[in-house]
């Protein structure tokens, strides 16, 4: 093989179940422990979560968010288990949908998943991305006028922040 030639990489058995059933998305490459990881554009979001709770990944994990980068998208993953009394080891898939940072918008996974509450609140409030049709999307760990999203890599501290009322 050719140095610029990437190895290819065969779907995983989630991405091959998707495929067969209609529901746009990209595989990726597994991560260092072979957990399959599928690539979601936001507007396919909920028609594809709501299919994987069908195949029964009936527990999300975790959800968070991360920066790829100054000028790059934002990253909102989902960590989703099929979880059933009679597996030791649950079947897991992560779910990651980039989002331009100009337009950070996707679809609440809340209505799916209920355990995306606090966790969409915490992206939202760290990274600035929108989860549309969250029941309460505030800040859960700045000050409510707080000005930015502080774990956003092009993010500039402010010098100070003044507690008003704080005695």
């Amino acid at each position: 093989m050719a140095e610029s030639e990437a190895p290819i990489i065969e779907a995983g058995k989630v991405s091959k179940w998707l495929t067969e059933n209609g529901f746009a998305h990209e595989f990726l490459e597994p991560d260092h422990q072979g957990v399959e990881i599928i690539k979601s554009n936001r507007d396919f979001l909920i028609p594809l979560a709501t299919a994987l709770y069908a195949y029964g990944f009936n527990y999300l994990q975790c959800q968070c968010a991360y920066d790829a980068g100054p000028g790059e998208d934002l990253v909102s993953m989902y960590h989703l288990l099929k979880v059933s009394d009679d597996v030791d080891k649950p079947e897991e898939i992560r779910l990651k949908v980039f989002l331009p940072r100009d337009d950070p918008r996707v679809p609440s996974v809340y209505w799916i998943w209920k355990s995306a509450d606090f966790q969409e609140r915490e992206s939202y409030d760290m990274y600035g991305i929108i989860y549309e049709g969250h029941p309460n999307l505030k800040r859960i760990l700045m000050p409510e006028d707080w000005v930015g999203w502080p774990l956003r890599k092009d993010y500039i501290s402010p010098e100070f922040y003044e507690l008003q009322d704080a005695y």
